[in-house]
């Protein structure tokens, strides 16, 4: 960084000031002046040239770790996609890496170049205990910024991609980060558990067949309702206005091959599928306020698994696209949001394994989680084993004690999210 800032970031700015109205002309970013004034200019000028065009003026460089910024003043006629089709041409003029231009307000883009690929090799941060509760990073940013998932600010999320995508990768990342964290951790398997049973010591709970997932999000579904009416006693809107010592534990469900759960092999197993979609979209619909908040991960999702599945996406607001076996997957999760995220998602290439195109309200962006093997997230899961929360609804509803050491949480602190009362 310091390279960069000492030499790269003056190097840059000065191609970018000698190219900037050469650049706009040649992308036809430039707007001619009226015709009348090139006529007058060549009475009175006596043969001087004539008024060069207006181009579009760019406000103060900025630097960032990998590259710079700056805001750019749209001509009237102009669109942002006009500046879209010329970001290849920007990265050439400036020797840069990529460009990449999004809205930042009506009438002005931002451009935003990066100098190196910062997700080429992405390395793991120190782990701190002092983080923000039920946030974590779990790889980063084409602009070099860690990329952090955060169930606060943006509850529930879908997470798709096909085999070997980086799909499984990800799901380790953030069972990885959450696990140190008090909460709960509840996995929902239908593959018999090969994946999310290696964390097994940390979860709460975990179902492995479709019976078992919906007897576990039935009961899930009862939880939220049980913190509804604490929260109508408490005359709050939601959990984290609870005074401290009767905030419940906050529950991560991660749920693993969503398909598993739709798909229906005859009419028996209609009104099973059926049980399980309702649950699913009534615990999206409300467990954002009452501290439930859904990880949905899955190689295929179309609106073809069922009804349900397009209702579910619409409470699903954070989309993770990792590269896709086919369009319609890559449509229904980002094509909502932002067409422009799914032509970048459709663009991942297999050589890009851990690649993912991000889309929520605010916008798109690529990222790429870091590497977590299977066994390090099996390590962590166990070694944050004695702080798995035990949940008597869920164990009732399996049938069963969960495996592995427990400890009830009484109480989260607001503000830190660190365990108040020992146990």
């Amino acid at each position: 960084m310091a390279w960069w800032l000492v030499f790269g970031y003056p190097v840059a700015c000065l191609r970018v000031v000698r190219t900037w109205r050469a650049l706009m002309a040649g992308c036809g970013l430039a707007v001619s002046r009226k015709a009348a004034l090139i006529v007058v200019s060549g009475l009175v000028g006596k043969g001087a040239p004539p008024p060069q065009p207006h181009v579009p003026r760019h406000g103060f460089i900025r630097p960032t770790n990998v590259g710079f910024w700056m805001l750019v003043r749209l001509l009237p006629g102009q669109t942002p996609e006009n500046f879209v089709k010329a970001a290849p041409a920007m990265a050439h003029a400036w020797e840069m890496h990529a460009v990449r231009v999004t809205v930042w307000k009506p009438g002005v883009v931002r451009i935003a170049a990066s100098a190196t690929d910062p997700l080429q090799a992405p390395r793991i941060p120190e782990r701190s205990s002092g983080g923000r509760l039920l946030s974590v990073a779990v790889g980063v940013l084409e602009t070099g910024a860690q990329w952090v998932v955060d169930l606060r600010r943006v509850p529930h999320r879908l997470i798709v991609g096909a085999t070997r995508s980086g799909k499984s990768t990800l799901v380790n990342a953030l069972v990885a980060g959450l696990s140190p964290q008090p909460v709960a951790l509840v996995g929902i398997d239908c593959k018999g558990g090969m994946e999310l049973s290696l964390y097994g010591p940390r979860l709460s709970a975990l179902a492995t067949n479709r019976a078992q997932a919906v007897k576990l999000l039935s009961a899930l579904v009862d939880l939220t309702l049980d913190r509804m009416a604490v929260c109508r006693a408490a005359h709050v809107r939601n959990v984290w206005g609870l005074p401290d010592d009767t905030r419940p534990v906050p529950v991560v469900v991660i749920v693993d091959e969503i398909a598993e759960l739709f798909l229906i092999a005859n009419r028996s197993e209609k009104d099973e599928a059926h049980s399980a979609a309702t649950a699913l979209i009534r615990l999206a619909q409300l467990g954002a306020a009452l501290g439930v908040f859904l990880v949905v991960a899955g190689q295929r999702v179309g609106s073809d698994m069922g009804p349900g599945v397009t209702a579910l996406r619409a409470q699903l607001a954070g989309r993770v696209c990792h590269r896709v076996s086919d369009p319609g997957t890559a449509e229904m999760a980002l094509e909502d949001l932002n067409p422009d995220a799914l032509k970048a998602a459709q663009a991942i290439t297999p050589e890009q394994a851990g690649t993912a195109v991000l889309a929520s309200g605010d916008g798109w962006e690529r990222a790429r989680s870091f590497l977590v093997p299977e066994e390090d997230a099996e390590a962590v899961a166990a070694q944050y084993a004695h702080l798995t929360p035990f949940l008597p609804e869920l164990v009732d509803a399996m049938g069963g004690a969960p495996d592995g050491p427990t400890v009830r949480i009484e109480r989260i602190d607001r503000e830190s999210g660190t365990e108040e009362t020992p146990c």
